[in-house]
Order: C-alpha cells, then sequence, then structure tokens
C-alpha cells in the first residue's frame, strides 16, 4: 500500500519531481513516488525509466532536479549518503564480478566494502546470506563455474549483508527456474515484513504474488501508482474472450483453451472476462495506448 510521507521519510523513501536525461532523452520525467516498509513492485516497459529510478534509489546516480529522502536521510549530502548506504542492498541489473574469486570470496569482498572489520562476525554473516539464498553448498566454487541463476542469487546474497532497511532489486529473478524463482518470492516475502524492499522488473506475476504496492512506469512517467487489485481494476470491463481477435483489441493473445484473450474496447456482446493486474499493465503499455 502507498504509505504516508511521514512514515516513508524513516522507512523507506519519498521522492517529489524526480527528473533525469540521458544524452537528451528524458529518462525520469517528474517523478513522484512514496514507498514504506513492505514491497513495491515497478513494472514497465524496456526503456521506461525503471533501471534509472532504481540507480538513483541505490545512490549510484543523482537526480538532475527535484526532491529525494532515502531513510529520513538527503543522499546528495555526502555524510548523509554514506550513512544510507551503511542500511542498503542493492542488486544491479548487470553485476559485475572480480575475477577468480570463489562464491565465498567475493560476498566477503563486499563485506568488507561494507565495512564489516570484525573477521568472526563477519564471516558469519557471509555464511548467512550464502544460506539465505541456497548457496551453501557452492560457497568455495568459482564464479566463472557458477550457472547464471547461481550469480544471481549471488548477487543477491551480497545485497542482504547487514540486514539492509532498504533493498533496491534491479530484475532478481532473471535466469532463475520456477523453483528458484519461488525460493526467492518467498525470502522477499519475509524481508518485507520488516524493511522497504523495491522490485523491478518485467514479471507481472512476480508482483502480483509479492507487491503491496505497484508503480508502473512509462516514458519516464508515473501511469499508475497504488495496490494491485487497483490496477487489474483499471481493466474492468475491458476484458474478453473471443474465437478471433476484435478490432478494438489493444492486446491479444491465444489461450491454451484455443480462444484469444484481449484486452482493450470490446465489442457489443462481447464474452468478458475477470479482469487481473496483468491486463490493466497490458491496458497502460500495450500497443502504446493510453488507458
Amino acid at each position: 500500500m502507498t504509505m504516508s510521507n511521514q512514515a516513508a521519510t524513516t522507512t523507506g523513501f519519498t521522492a517529489r519531481a524526480l527528473t533525469r536525461s540521458y544524452r537528451g532523452t528524458r529518462a525520469l520525467d517528474a517523478v513522484d513516488l512514496t514507498a514504506g516498509s513492505g514491497l513495491l513492485g515497478v513494472l514497465g516497459p524496456n526503456g521506461a525509466g525503471k533501471t534509472t529510478l532504481l540507480r538513483i534509489l541505490a545512490t549510484i546516480a543523482a537526480p538532475e532536479s527535484g526532491d529525494l529522502t532515502l531513510l529520513g536521510r538527503d543522499p546528495s549530502e555526502v555524510r548523509q549518503r554514506v550513512a544510507i548506504r551503511r542500511q542498503l542492498g542493492y542488486v544491479p541489473q548487470e553485476p559485475g564480478f572480480p575475477r577468480g574469486f570463489t562464491a565465498y570470496e567475493y560476498v566477503d569482498y563486499i563485506a568488507l566494502l561494507k565495512e564489516m572489520s570484525d573477521r568472526r562476525r563477519r564471516a558469519a554473516e557471509v555464511v548467512r546470506v550464502l544460506d539465505l539464498v541456497g548457496l551453501t553448498d557452492r560457497a568455495g566454487t568459482r564464479i566463472r563455474k557458477l550457472s547464471g541463476g547461481m550469480r544471481r542469487r549471488l548477487v543477491l546474497a551480497q545485497a542482504l549483508l547487514g540486514d539492509p532497511a532498504l533493498l533496491i532489486l534491479d530484475e532478481p529473478t532473471v535466469g532463475l527456474d520456477p523453483e528458484q524463482r519461488l525460493a526467492v518470492r518467498d525470502l522477499l516475502s519475509t524481508l518485507a515484513q520488516t524493511c522497504c524492499v523495491v522490485l523491478s522488473t518485467h514479471l507481472t506475476e512476480d508482483v502480483a504474488a509479492l507487491a503491496s504496492h505497484v508503480a508502473v512506469l512509462v516514458e519516464g512517467r508515473v501511469r499508475y501508482d497504488g495496490p494491485p487489485r487497483g490496477l487489474a481494476e483499471l481493466a474492468a470491463g475491458r476484458v474478453w474472450s473471443a474465437a478471433d481477435r476484435s478490432p478494438g483489441a489493444r492486446v491479444a493473445w491465444r489461450g491454451e483453451d484455443g480462444a484469444v484473450r484481449q484486452v482493450g474496447d470490446p465489442p457489443q456482446g462481447a464474452d468478458l472476462s475477470a479482469p487481473t493486474m496483468e491486463d490493466g499493465y497490458m491496458l497502460l503499455v500495450g500497443a502504446g495506448g493510453a488507458a
């Protein structure tokens, strides 16, 4: 759910009119967004500005204009930015790995960067987060020998060091098989009970399963900001099935039963279907149409 500004100030973030451009293209256009404890799912097509938003929330990039508060602090101030990073975990979309490191050595290296100087406590913490993502038996394996899904879980492990109050995840389930995805969902649902989790993904099913709050970005602007059920309700009366695609369909696909599920402007007498969150999302972004 959308949190009050006061609650989000200390437990999550508040963004007002965030703007950022790259090479003359507006990646974020006056974005207003607030989130507190729980999981915020950020949806949007490629180029919508999701990664730019998450990089700003992770203090990797800075907005050109606008106001941002993270965990009650101002990231534009050096000391406050350092304090934020001590309570922040980040999974980038395309992580890099030091050459030749084992899984344990990589997470241990990140722990050192996070100022965990006590060797015994650091070792215990590294073991803890590797266990959380199911990589205990791979701790001594060289990263280059890990599968893509294992590497993705390894990056999640380093983000969990120190029990962050703010967890920023850019496509964390990419490359995971169904069983691994379910395990990560279970972990994130537990973490979201005590911290602010921001999850960017193309997978609406992940957001439907986990999020208490959803934001949809389209061309750098927030097109929807609210609960998952509200996104589904945008498509109420605008989803139907038929043997063939109708002219009023903005998006359509043929299901296992052979019928074409369609979202858009139904013809008179159409066999209407109950809308899902994915239907509402596709209505916002499908075929470039406006709701």
